[in-house]
């Protein structure tokens, strides 16, 4: 393997390349507006785009795109190449500051939600100068915002870019007060554990509702699934780290900071974290790394599946958003210190962040709602679908002190005891981790645990960060002017603490008695996507995101749609992937089984009557009773697919889906599923969870 040092970020154009290409001038004057956010003008990026076209073509590129992130949840390229004619029967290669900062892509097909008929096609993309330019399959690739011809964000990244703009706002009115003169801006930081499973390809192209829909529709237990606890941490296989291998040097060559690897708890199923970056390059690069993960698979044999459910009775995937706030100057605002009670500062935050959480537990909870997180949350695998925040035992000691004005005693650094003489003392973290909780303090941030494993992260950090700014904005709005700035503080933390410490919960979210005590504290249990994704158009929610200029009305109410109608979309195709599986593959299976078994018994009391046909006349009656059953169900699901399509509203048709379809779906999976632990291996039609689960070899 080549160094990694040597590797890293070979790929990109960052800042020590442009530092190289780049007149000093221009260098300066870009790092203005990629650190303080001033204006770019066209000389500047004329000179950029000479010094990224010369490196790009270094590089072998022949074409460039703008890279954007549409509202498909998935990222968007249209290719340009840098060839022009030269006016004499001769190309140049060429690349001007007007084709690095804008773009124009037809937008007539992409997710708008009502914000524009679709017979009007222009939308624009817009250079994000701070997130760097990189080379991915021989394009230049720019990341860009996109908008539609009357500004609206059409996109992930637009709103991303705002919400970090307003809480970067916030915080430095608060550290001003606290006298932090040499810190010019606050940034949120995010590392997104990513999690995901390996299948043999094979298996996985004799499967349409895998290639369909990212996950099994149908699909018996195997007699050993994940209880025995031994692929988690375990060996990782020889395939799987061949696989790993080339990945980690893809992800390095695109500065991606993919550091941990290892098998997570299912059968197949593995996880990827890389180090805290930046949010608007952390959302970048994760949506990188899921593309890049199913294209090197791919170079195995073998499928990566990012849904967040692809397998019943198995655990899911998610993707951890671990989420904090640091200075320009390295601080780390959520970092408690040796003495967090004496931390006045570090306390203000933390008492903003669990003012926030609390009052948008609706904003959260819907930043995550989709029809695949559906079937995960809630289950011993994930967070319940109940926002609540973790802090640890020395933090809820703090805030109770806090609040009720009783003395701290506080905690001396206490050293693990682990019996073995010749093992290292090393002193124990201030919280133990909560598996359970949503969102759980871990030392120096918190871990919002909910978002699924497929999910852009960039709905969750808008929500998260625009709810922080607010509740900053309010803080600052008391503290400024306050003759003493750290008995405000001290009251402020200590009310705060009072009014929204139902949001604190240090217990086991799995437990059912939880879901009593968190109604009895006024909790929201948004069990599903349509149950969620209302509470985004709330004019308590649209005024938040208007007022820390993050969306505009018109474009909460068009995700509101585009996010409902992706919901109704997706159980649609999977409805009718069941009703076709059905329908061409395991009844007709079914039936030519219980064909066998017939001209079996028939054959051999032709022979003799005293032959035993028991498990012949055994399985041919209960095959044929669930072929029965099966078949009233597929009816049942056609009849509710064709309703569903009946309607004519996107609310009406969401609000179907979860109350007739779904039990729908679910009343044909279960006869099949019997069936399949009945019928032959070699007459059933596709390839069962046991070869989908311990394929790899």
């Amino acid at each position: 393997m080549d160094q990694v040092t040597e590797l890293f970020g070979q790929n990109v154009f960052d800042e020590e390349t442009m530092r190289e290409r780049l007149p000093k001038d221009t260098f300066r004057e870009l790092q203005k507006t990629t650190q303080e956010g001033k204006p770019l003008n066209i000389k500047i990026a004329n000179a950029v785009a000479h010094a990224m076209k010369s490196w790009a073509l270094e590089k072998g590129a022949t074409h460039y795109t703008h890279w954007f992130q549409p509202m498909t949840g998935v990222t968007a390229e249209k290719h340009d190449g840098f060839i022009n004619p030269d006016g004499n029967g001769k190309i140049i290669m060429s690349f001007s500051g007007k084709e690095l900062i804008k773009g124009e892509p037809d937008a007539s097909s992409f997710p708008s939600g009502g914000l524009r008929a679709t017979f009007e096609a222009r939308g624009y993309t817009a250079w994000d100068p701070t997130s760097p330019a990189f080379i991915k399959n021989g394009v230049l690739c720019i990341p860009t915002a996109f908008c539609s011809y009357s500004g609206h964000a059409l996109d992930k990244k637009t709103p991303l870019l705002r919400s970090m703009e307003a809480i970067n706002k916030q915080a430095m009115r608060i550290l001003k007060l606290f006298g932090n003169e040499d810190v010019k801006t606050v940034n949120t930081t995010v590392g997104p554990e990513q999690e995901y499973f390996l299948i043999d390809k094979e298996y996985y192209s004799q499967r349409k509702d895998l290639q369909y829909t990212g996950r099994t529709l149908f699909g018996a237990p195997t007699p050993k699934g994940q209880e025995m606890e031994d692929h988690y941490f375990g060996t990782i296989k020889s395939r799987v780290q061949a696989f790993m291998n080339d990945l980690n040097r893809e992800l390095w060559k695109l500065g991606i900071l993919a550091k941990t690897e290892h098998n997570e708890v299912a059968p197949a199923q593995f996880e990827l974290a890389p180090v805290f970056t930046t949010t608007n390059m952390a959302v970048d690069h994760n949506q990188l790394t899921m593309e890049i993960i199913q294209r090197v698979a791919k170079k195995h044999g073998l499928v990566a599946l990012l849904h967040e459910k692809p397998f019943e009775g198995i655990n899911g995937s998610g993707k951890h958003n671990n989420w904090s706030l640091s200075t320009d100057t390295g601080v780390n605002l959520l970092e408690p210190g040796d003495t967090p009670f004496e931390n006045a500062q570090f306390l203000l935050f933390l008492a903003a962040v669990i003012k926030a959480v609390d009052e948008h537990q609706d904003l959260l909870r819907l930043s995550v709602a989709t029809a695949g997180n559906d079937h995960r949350l809630g289950a011993n695998e994930a967070p319940p679908a109940i926002i609540s925040i973790f802090l640890g035992e020395e933090l809820a000691e703090v805030i109770d002190a806090l609040e009720s004005e009783s003395p701290y005693g506080g905690h001396d650094k206490e050293f693990m005891k682990i019996g073995a003489s010749v093992l290292p003392k090393f002193p124990k973290d201030s919280t133990d981790r909560n598996r359970t909780s949503p969102f759980a303090f871990t030392g120096n941030k918190f871990e919002f645990r909910m978002p699924g494993s497929n999910l852009s992260v960039s709905s969750p950090n808008i929500m998260l960060n625009a709810a922080v700014a607010d509740v900053l904005q309010e803080f600052a709005d008391a503290l400024e002017g306050e003759e003493d700035l750290y008995e405000a503080v001290h009251d402020l933390v200590k009310n705060t603490i009072h009014d929204h410490k139902r949001i604190i919960f240090n217990g086991n979210g799995y437990d059912d008695a939880w879901i009593e005590e968190a109604e009895s504290r006024g909790l929201l249990n948004l069990k599903t996507t349509p149950d969620a994704l209302p509470y985004s158009i709330l004019d308590k929610n649209v005024e938040l995101l208007e007022r820390q200029h993050v969306l505009s009305r018109d474009e909460t109410l068009s995700r509101y749609e585009i996010m409902m109608d992706e919901y109704v979309k997706t159980l649609n195709i999977e409805a009718q992937t069941m009703s076709d599986m059905a329908k061409k593959e395991i009844l007709p299976a079914v039936s030519a089984f219980t064909g066998e078994l017939s001209d079996t018994i028939l054959a051999k009391t032709a022979v003799s009557q005293s032959i035993p046909v028991d498990y012949e006349l055994s399985t041919l009656e209960t095959a044929s009773l669930l072929l029965t059953e099966a078949t009233h169900a597929l009816q049942a699901l056609d009849a509710s697919i064709a309703e569903m399509h009946a309607l004519e509203g996107f609310e009406d048709k969401a609000f179907y889906v979860r109350d007739a379809l779904i039990p729908a779906m679910d009343a044909l999976r279960a006869p099949c599923d019997k069936l399949e632990t009945i019928v032959s291996d070699t007459a059933w039609p596709f390839p069962t969870y046991g070869k989908l689960l311990f394929g790899i070899i």
